[in-house]
């Protein structure tokens, strides 16, 4: 097969175009990636796999719902994307996640780890009350397997008797312990379908008569003693599950014959598939890590990422200035959550192994952790993204504010984050620490804030402490201004600029231009943000009477909301003010500086919106992306 059919045309293709059609397929995510950049080594590693789905599901109305969703490229191929492909993650093209609004075939929204088995047995439980016929699957890799969440939806799905397949993508967590001939030969016997149909029927049989139920459960018992020493299967079966495999997931024919024997199976059933990330690859089955997420390569299939900037982000910043003061003081622990990469802390993994702590995609899990180093005198710092920072929320409530715990979170990807898109957007933190009693939020404009501020939150600054930065490098402001919660960078007698992190450089371009179009801009920049230091804001306002509020997050619970607030508690009669934000909902992907002037975040969306305020005197106009 040398071009990638049509969907409904995958039901009816022979086992040999099936692996034509792998080979494909394969080449091209290695051609879309190497162009756009993207997951591509988890999405190398699952062509059989999805070819093998599509062959059993129709998923336009069958529901496939991904965890985490970054392995759904070959799905998008699959299902009449093939041809956009170039725009992947680019703005206004193909997502790089699942996204219902791109098509019918795209079940749920999926950006963060160990959620597929909930929501695909709720999917499954609507069905059924319902009364409506469609399959269900959930497709989740090794790694969701480290958060707590993918297991409440185990034991909740297996004991549901509920018919869904749950696909376990295991490339690479050990999870089946036993090895040996033994153990390979009884998981191949448990596969065949002569088996698989005589262990329906002969449950059934025995289970008719009270006679045969109490023979079943002896036979029963002593079987599991038995496959419990040789087979990796007992946890999931203990849970509910028909478990099948471990199998090879690079056999799309074998793969095929599984799933459509699993999806008959009146009950939940568990498929372990085998797969090796970045397969068909070398650079990325060399080292899987590094090809997850790239950039665009230097030509297709090279390895070599294309040329860039090379300038230090706040990410190595942070990791860099994190190992200096761990030096000098043996209380401070590193925590991140599957992320020692990402969020610059692998040299600290290095250099300090007894206190490096990755717990796996355990948000919740790393809170609850750092609460108990706090109270016993550690000083620990949570690295983690603000999107992922969310499922700590309660954590930071219960175990660490009440008791006023000295932690730090350090929230890496802060703001717009780029290609990644809605769900990985960090633009909720503010509004939502801003609720947690006695916290206090850093918000440093540049690389040596970030380190002043990491200083002053690990010394300085009592109870829980957030130090919030963006993905990538600084912009234009490099100034270091970290000391008070905020500063006056310039001076002005007509207008009132407030912002604060790396828009600050946007919001002095912005009173540069004004400037010369003779309008004085008094710029206040925000180097705490919780709890928000108003003095700077309203002494400014009560001489310019006119304000201007630039924030790189939503308007709900924001710096800026707070500020208008308390212009208005202190019964300030403005002639003019404007909240420009990132709006109620959310911003899809695109580069940051697209999405900032979609937002109306970028300098000649701001210095239009600073005139109205000097010519109309407006009460409030909030800023939204014109989805």
């Amino acid at each position: 097969m040398n071009q990638i059919e049509e969907y409904e045309s995958l039901a009816q293709i022979s086992d040999q175009e099936a692996e034509a059609l792998c080979q494909t397929l394969r080449r091209r995510v290695i051609q879309v990636v190497s162009k756009t950049g993207g997951h591509l080594a988890s999405n190398l590693g699952v062509v059989e796999l999805t070819v093998a789905i599509h062959r059993v599901y129709d998923t336009s109305r069958d529901r496939l719902v991904f965890d985490v969703g970054h392995q759904c490229y070959v799905h998008k191929m699959l299902t009449g994307r093939n041809g956009r492909m170039e725009t992947l993650r680019s703005f206004g093209g193909i997502a790089g996640f699942p996204k219902p609004a791109e098509s019918v075939h795209d079940a749920c929204i999926a950006g963060h780890a160990s959620t597929a088995v909930s929501t695909a047995l709720g999917m499954a439980v609507a069905r059924t009350r319902l009364g409506e016929n469609y399959r269900v699957v959930a497709l989740l890799g090794d790694g969701s397997l480290t958060g707590g969440l993918a297991y409440e939806g185990l034991s909740m799905a297996g004991q549901s008797g509920e018919p869904m397949v749950v696909i376990l993508n295991d490339n690479g967590m050990s999870i089946d312990a036993s090895m040996g001939g033994v153990a390979q030969h009884l998981a191949k016997q448990r596969l065949k379908p002569q088996y698989l149909r005589g262990k329906e029927i002969y449950r059934k049989a025995m289970r008719a008569t009270p006679p045969g139920r109490a023979l079943y459960q002896g036979i029963h018992r002593l079987k599991e003693g038995i496959k419990a020493s040789l087979l990796p299967c007992s946890m999931f079966e203990n849970m509910g599950f028909q478990y099948m495999g471990p199998v090879d997931g690079h056999d799309v024919k074998g793969l095929t014959r599984l799933l459509r024997y699993a999806a008959a199976v009146d009950g939940p059933v568990l498929l372990h598939v085998k797969t090796v990330k970045g397969k068909g690859f070398p650079p990325a089955e060399k080292c899987p890590d590094e090809f997850h997420g790239i950039g665009p390569l230097a030509r297709e299939g090279s390895g070599a990422p294309a040329a860039g900037k090379g300038s230090e982000s706040f990410s190595t910043r942070f990791g860099r200035e994190l190992v200096r003061l761990a030096q000098a003081d043996e209380r401070i622990c590193a925590i991140t959550a599957a992320m020692t990469s990402g969020t610059g802390l692998a040299d600290f993994a290095k250099a300090f192994p007894q206190r490096f702590f990755d717990v796996g995609i355990a948000e919740e899990h790393a809170a609850s952790m750092a609460a108990g180093m706090a109270k016993q005198g550690l000083v620990p710092v949570f690295a983690v993204y603000s999107t992922f920072f969310q499922r700590s929320y309660d954590m930071l409530i219960h175990d660490i504010a009440i008791d006023h715990l000295h932690a730090v979170f350090c929230v890496d990807r802060a703001g717009l984050v780029g290609d990644d898109g809605e769900t990985h957007h960090g633009l909720f933190d503010p509004g939502y620490l801003q609720t947690v009693p006695g916290i206090t939020v850093l918000s440093p404009a540049s690389l040596g804030e970030l380190g002043d501020m990491l200083r002053q939150a690990i010394y300085e600054t009592p109870g829980p402490v957030a130090v919030r930065y963006p993905r990538g490098g600084e912009g234009p402001y490099r100034e270091n201004h970290s000391g008070p919660p905020a500063c006056c960078l310039r001076e002005g007698r007509d207008l009132t600029l407030v912002s604060f992190g790396t828009l600050t450089g946007t919001v002095l371009a912005v009173a540069d231009r004004l400037e010369r179009e003779g309008i004085s801009a008094e710029v206040i920049k925000l180097n705490q943000i919780v709890p928000l230091p108003t003095r700077e804001v309203l002494a400014s306002v009560e001489k310019t009477g006119r304000l201007l509020v630039a924030q790189e997050c939503v308007s709900m619970g924001s710096p800026g909301a707070g500020l208008l607030a308390a212009v208005a508690a202190r019964g300030i009669a403005l002639r003019g003010s404007v909240l420009c934000s990132c709006g109620e909902g959310f911003v899809p992907h695109g580069t940051v500086p697209q999405l900032r002037a979609l937002c109306g975040l970028d300098v000649e969306s701001l210095t239009k919106k600073a005139r109205e305020v000097l010519s109309y005197g407006r009460e409030e106009a909030v800023g939204r992306p014109a989805h």
